[in-house]
């Protein structure tokens, strides 16, 4: 069996241009109790800014639910004839994850269809989840690789040049690939989505259920910079695990020796539900052709603080605050919803 290395394929950065946005439509009531119909107009909104710079494509079960996903849609202003709809049932809406990597090199692009457990089989069913990037590949007519082994999207983020961030508390939890050491697993990452180095960064933030995705805590915004969230009061929870984060960060090196730029992003005060505090993060904004989506969550010090800075590093795109209060009760925000297929 080849691989996307051996083929001259890579996964990009998430500013290389885009054909499309890939999107799961919301319907699982287990993963919103008691809130889902709140989450559709922020969910919508999303969808509507980046519908203005690239195709939306949208898997759902059937008519009756396109129905539903044009009405909302209709009632935020978002343009339809940018958003196809395709009839993939699911479990649930968290295309980052189950959705396909698409891989690119040399005009050619293809899928790579890694095995989904539901983050190490918390949350089963998840079988019709784990056939979306298949689905896909024959609805788009592109090959599809099969590495055989247990992979997040969210777990791992990229920048344009090679080097995939990714975090020792998800990558290396004996839920995932209990057969596999730190070793092996590299060996995946760089054949599968055409890597040349890993590096690796610690835990996750509190109330994140998926074991420490790295979206939720350091994002490359560029080749040699990331953003990386900090919390400075020392009695938070979070402080600990992000400082030591920031530290392994501060050590890493680019290819030509120059030390990775480090901007720290805050975090938001903390969102509680239910009793429950919930993995809310300025980290898990989503980087389309023409804007940046960045969640917000009704904290006025800190959206605004987190916006100048994201804005500060994207230059060539505005970077739009759309309210997650409601969204993150499902334990995700805008970039665990989305996947980006990259132009060839």
């Amino acid at each position: 069996m080849s691989t996307p290395k051996a083929d001259g394929l890579r996964f990009p950065a998430e500013w290389h241009p885009h054909r499309a946005t890939w999107l799961s439509w919301p319907h699982n009531t287990n993963s919103w109790p008691g809130k889902i119909e709140s989450i559709y107009k922020p969910y919508c909104e999303f969808i509507r800014e980046v519908a203005k710079g690239e195709e939306v494509c949208i898997n759902l079960a059937n008519a009756t639910m396109e129905k539903q996903a044009r009405n909302y849609l209709t009632e935020v202003g978002a343009d339809l004839s940018k958003i196809k709809f395709y009839q993939h049932p699911t479990n649930d809406a968290w295309c980052r994850d189950h959705g396909p990597a698409f891989v690119i090199g040399e005009g050619k692009k293809a899928i790579v269809n890694w095995g989904y457990n539901a983050w190490g089989e918390k949350y089963p069913p998840y079988d019709l989840d784990n056939k979306i990037p298949e689905l896909v590949g024959g609805a788009l007519s592109l090959p599809v690789y099969q590495p055989g082994i247990v992979m997040e999207g969210g777990s791992v983020d990229f920048n344009d040049e090679g080097i995939i961030l990714t975090t020792t508390a998800c990558l290396l939890n004996p839920n995932r690939n209990p057969q596999l050491n730190q070793a092996q697993i590299e060996s995946y990452l760089k054949d599968y989505y055409g890597a040349k180095e890993i590096w690796w960064i610690g835990d996750g933030i509190v109330g994140d259920d998926t074991d420490g995705h790295v979206d939720d805590i350091t994002r490359f915004v560029s080749n040699d910079t990331v953003v990386t969230v900090v919390e400075p009061n020392e009695a938070d929870e979070n402080h600990a695990p992000l400082a030591e984060n920031l530290e392994l960060l501060k050590g890493f090196q680019l290819a030509d020796g120059t030390p990775l730029k480090v901007v720290e992003l805050p975090m938001p005060a903390p969102v509680v539900y239910e009793g429950q505090r919930l993995p809310a993060s300025y980290a898990n904004f989503y980087i389309a052709n023409e804007c940046v989506v960045m969640p917000t969550y009704r904290d006025k010090k800190h959206d605004g603080e987190a916006l100048e800075i994201l804005q500060s590093c994207f230059t060539d795109r505005v970077v739009i605050g759309i309210d997650s209060t409601d969204i993150v009760w499902g334990l995700g925000s805008f970039h665990c919803l989305s996947q980006q297929e990259p132009k060839h």
